[in-house]
């Protein structure tokens, strides 16, 4: 499994990182991603460790909590082999308290989810949204007493627009505090927005991307096809509404690109959409899902195989979208593009 650089850190991450929203199966949403028990997630877990897929992904709001004590189950004697993400931020349970990113509710919040996993220590905490009531300097101050006491290694975001990152990137610079190296962001072939901004910036400040949703809110998965409904079972019957929105035609459009290089190259719809994602700059790490073993090891072989330049290109050209301001003149005008040069990789390792 090849490693990579999280952001400007010398921390090293498997590409693929096991998402483990499905594990606990509690509440109307997680309920539909999947209910994967103790023995199903520790068999999972032992799948992804030997395959160096090492890294996984949870939050204290998935199955309300039940993600990461299954998570912690399922690690139990093997925690010296794993990187842990886990978030916080959103609100837990009901009450009202229980959210945010005050010192407060991260203290307390924190400590709960270790207990729940198992652990006295996250290699990657990340706030799960922005919290425009609590100052700044609160949250980071509050972030770098983690990681001088040693319960948080690295810490990031998730969901954060531009100038949110930003702004809180030079608090961290101003007031001597550790920046946020990972931005957790919803990214894939029928979600293109990071690539306006986000991926500009992450690349600019050391801030790797790492992935959610990469099969579109579970519209890549190869069972859905221009002119038939949705699949039976499928969980876009139930969960649509909470994902990013996308139009038909775009799906099919995109859809009917990845048939084509699926038969060219004999790859699984799922593994060429996570591969094309996988070479996108700032990309450190892209969560996959799986509800049992046999997709597990499908989105585990995404990683194996390069698709090639043509490839890429025509699924460029079928997942493109307007682009918004004041964006688009850096691509229709030369005195524009010499002033803005291509985006380049990462460094990878």
């Amino acid at each position: 499994m090849e490693l990579r650089t999280l952001g400007n850190s010398g921390l090293k991450v498997p590409v693929l990182c096991l998402g483990t929203a499905t594990f606990g199966g509690e509440g109307p949403l997680f309920s539909n991603w999947g209910t994967t028990d103790a023995a199903e997630a520790t068999r999972m877990i032992d799948v992804c460790l030997d395959a160096g897929a090492n890294f996984f992904d949870t939050a204290d709001v998935y199955s309300d909590g039940a993600s990461e004590t299954l998570l912690g189950i399922a690690l139990k004697g093997k925690r010296n082999r794993a990187l842990i993400s886990s978030k916080l931020t959103l609100q837990f349970g009901q009450d009202e308290r229980c959210s945010g990113s005050s010192r407060s509710w991260l203290i307390e919040g924190l400590d709960a989810s270790l207990k729940r996993l198992g652990t006295d220590y996250l290699d990657i905490l990340q706030l799960h949204a922005f919290d425009a009531r609590t100052p700044i300097e609160e949250t980071l101050s509050t972030l770098e007493q983690f990681i001088q006491s040693g319960k948080v290694r690295y810490i990031g975001v998730s969901n954060f627009s531009g100038w949110q990152l930003m702004k809180s990137l030079a608090v961290s610079e101003q007031c001597g505090f550790s920046r946020y190296v990972a931005h957790q962001v919803y990214y894939s072939l029928l979600g293109r927005d990071y690539e306006h901004d986000l991926m500009p910036l992450g690349q600019d400040q050391g801030v790797g991307a790492i992935v959610w949703s990469p099969l579109g809110w579970g519209r890549l998965t190869g069972k859905i096809r221009r002119g038939e409904p949705w699949p039976r079972g499928s969980r876009l019957h139930e969960t649509a509404n909470f994902g990013p929105d996308v139009e038909d035609e775009a799906v099919y459009k995109v859809v009917d690109i990845i048939d084509e290089i699926a038969e060219e190259t004999g790859k699984s719809v799922p593994q060429i959409a996570i591969n094309w994602l996988i070479g996108r700059p700032t990309v450190s790490s892209v969560i996959m899902g799986a509800r049992n073993e046999s997709q597990l090891l499908d989105n585990l072989g995404s990683s194996s195989f390069s698709l090639s330049n043509e490839q890429i290109e025509r699924l460029d050209r079928a997942s493109a979208t307007s682009i918004p301001y004041p964006h688009y003149p850096y691509h229709k005008l030369d005195g524009f593009k010499n002033l803005n040069p291509p985006l380049i990789h990462m460094q990878q390792s």
